[in-house]
Parts: C-alpha cells; structure tokens; sequence
C-alpha cells in the first residue's frame, strides 16, 4: 500500500505589483497611469513596474531605456526602500495574527502554514481572503494568493488571478491540475530550461508526467528528480519562519562602460566593503568569492574562488575578487561589477530534505 503525504494547509500571498502600488498609494496622482520604481538615467534598471505599464510590456529587470520605448508615457519614480519595508513590516504582523509559520520570501511575498492556526478555522481559503481584506482595509494595498497543499502548487495558483484575487487548487483536484499545467508555469522552470523541454516534447505538467525518472535525471541532473516529483504533487519543503542565508551579494551598475580593470579596483573596493558591512551585520562568513562581470553587450561572466576558511574581512574578500578579475582577460567593456559570498556557515544548521520514494501517493481527503 501507498505511503500517504501528511496533507498541509499552504498560503502563498504576492502582493500586486507591491512597489509600484506603494506609490500610487502615496502619491493620488500617479494611479491609473503606467509607472516605473527605479530605471531613471541612463542607465537605470527597473525594480518593478505598474499593471499600466506592464499593458506596454514594460517589466521589472529591465533597462529604463527599453521601457521608455515600449512606453513613452511611462513614469519614472526613485525606489524607496525604507518606505517598503515599513508596509512590508505591518503586512507581516497581519499573517502573524493567523500563524506563526510565516516564511517570507521578499518584501511583497511570503508562505503561510495555516493547518494548525489562531484563528481555529478549518479553511485555509476563508483564511486567505480574511487576511487579503485586512491588507487591503490597513493598508490599502490589494494581494493575491493561492491556496494548496504545499508550497509548490500554492505559489504556481497564486498567478492565477492577479491582481487582487486568489485561487484554490483543492487537494482532489491537484494532480488534474499540475497535468494540465503550462510548463512555463512550473515554478523552478526558467526560459531556457522551458526552451529544452519543448525540445523534449514536453509542453504541458502531463507530458513531464510522462517521462520516467531516469529519463528526466539524464536530461536535467539533480533537477530531473525534483520535476519527476512536483508534477505527481509531491514537495515535501516546510514553511520554515527562519529562513537561512545561502548566499549574500553587492553589485553596481555603473553610468559609463568601464574599459580598464584598473579603474574597476577602486570600484570593487567600494564592493566588498559593502559585502563585508551585510556579512557582519548578519552575522555570517562565507568560503566562496564570486566576481559578477556583466558586459556592455549584456553578456554576464562570473569566475569563482573557495577558499579553505570562512572570511567576512573586506581586504581578503577584495584581494579575491582582484585576483578573479585578473584571471582572465575582459571580453568587452564593463557596465557591472559584483561580489557575492557562498558557502556560509549557516550552511551546516541547514537540515536536508529527503525526497520521499516513488510509491508515495497524496492523501486527497482533506478540507479546503
């Protein structure tokens, strides 16, 4: 007989288009029209864009440049952090009137593990909506979110109904689900990997379905297994309310093309001071430098270096990452430099997972 899955009662609440909201809120004059957080001059990046905007495919990641072509209407407006943080702050302490497994993922995202709550009740989509009212009535702010029973499917359902909406996938309803889903709708399947499944003749949760798990193992590595499970509805990731750093980075974009590494080092000394500042304020060292180098052309490089001790110094890390700079020759000139930390030693309190085993099956009976 089968081994069932203990069911959980999982919430993924995205707040919509969170930074450009926050100043629609603040200031009454921008709502309604396509505006861009961050992206200004010449060289800016968008951090986030409005649902107006977005009607133009104006998006977040992308230069400031681009965006004014798509929309030449669009707003630029300065990022401000501390004001995001500050409704990001109160957001928060609404999901922890519910429950204290809260595992945020960004400032306008976060899990919630409702199966056991405060609040005594039975439906984690009655949940959902109460706290998607209180967000809206305290700060005036919509969200969406997505209901299930792990943190896989409810973050993939969250998507569905943006903005200001929610869905529930039921737990009898989930393997209908993840069979008629978009591959390009599986959380964990980029661009590329989504490209070199249409290759495979996977297009749909079912035609992954449909491949066994050594077939999938030999086409995308560790992955493979991890695909092989989560379209069978099995992902066994907890909400866990402290979440541990893997990884800690600085970058800067500069406003002219740097050309000569030597006008680089005194960037990067500015770089690693910045890595070195978050390292100790978060109380963490890390064995592995990485040196980000993302060209004029966009092109990205990056050249690693672990070393046989944990550091957080801002000298060893720039001696590093000077020695990862001079490794190789520059291809191109240079609009980016970063510096990230890896490797840290937070990693050993980290407790793997163990995938369950194939014969695992989902327990379907289940209040929603």
């Amino acid at each position: 007989m089968d081994e069932l899955l203990p069911i959980r009662k999982i919430i993924h609440v995205d707040m919509d288009a969170f930074y450009a909201s926050v100043e629609q809120l603040d200031d009454p004059e921008l709502k309604g029209k396509p505006i861009a957080v961050g992206g200004g001059g010449k060289r800016g990046v968008i951090s986030a864009a409005s649902y107006e905007a977005r009607k133009f495919g104006v998006k977040s990641a992308m230069s400031g440049r681009l965006a004014e072509k798509l929309c030449p209407e669009l707003i630029f407006v300065k990022t401000r952090f501390d004001r995001y943080r500050e409704i990001s702050n109160k957001i928060r302490s609404i999901f922890l009137d519910y429950t204290d497994l809260v595992e945020p993922l960004s400032l306008d995202e976060a899990y919630l593990d409702v199966t056991q709550n405060k609040k005594g009740h039975p439906s984690a989509s009655l949940i959902a909506k109460d706290i998607r009212r209180r967000i809206f009535e305290e700060t005036g702010l919509t969200a969406s979110a997505g209901i299930s029973v792990n943190k896989f499917i409810a973050k993939v359902a969250s998507d569905y109904n943006k903005p200001n909406g929610q869905k529930t996938v039921n737990p009898e309803d989930v393997l209908q689900f993840l069979e008629d889903l978009d591959i390009r709708k599986f959380y964990g399947v980029g661009k590329v990997t989504a490209e070199k499944m249409y290759q495979l003749g996977i297009f749909t949760g079912k035609d992954l379905k449909a491949k066994p798990i050594e077939f999938l193992d030999d086409k995308f590595g560790k992955s493979g297994r991890y695909y092989y499970h989560v379209v069978r509805g099995i992902h066994t990731s907890e909400v866990k309310p402290n979440r541990i750093r893997k990884s800690l980075a600085a970058e800067r974009t500069f406003s002219e093309n740097l050309s000569s590494e030597i006008f680089m080092l005194e960037k990067l000394e500015h770089i690693a001071e910045e890595v070195s500042r978050r390292l100790t304020k978060s109380n963490v060292a890390g064995k592995t430098v990485t040196l980000k180098i993302k060209y004029s052309d966009f092109t990205l490089q990056t050249r690693s270096k672990t070393l046989p001790y944990f550091l957080s110094d801002a000298s060893v890390i720039l001696e590093t990452a000077k020695e990862l700079l001079y490794q190789d020759n520059l291809k191109n000139s240079v609009r980016l430099l970063g510096i990230s930390m890896s490797n840290l030693n937070t990693e050993d309190r980290l407790k793997k997972e163990e995938l369950p085993p194939k014969d695992v099956s989902v327990q379907l009976r289940f209040e929603f």
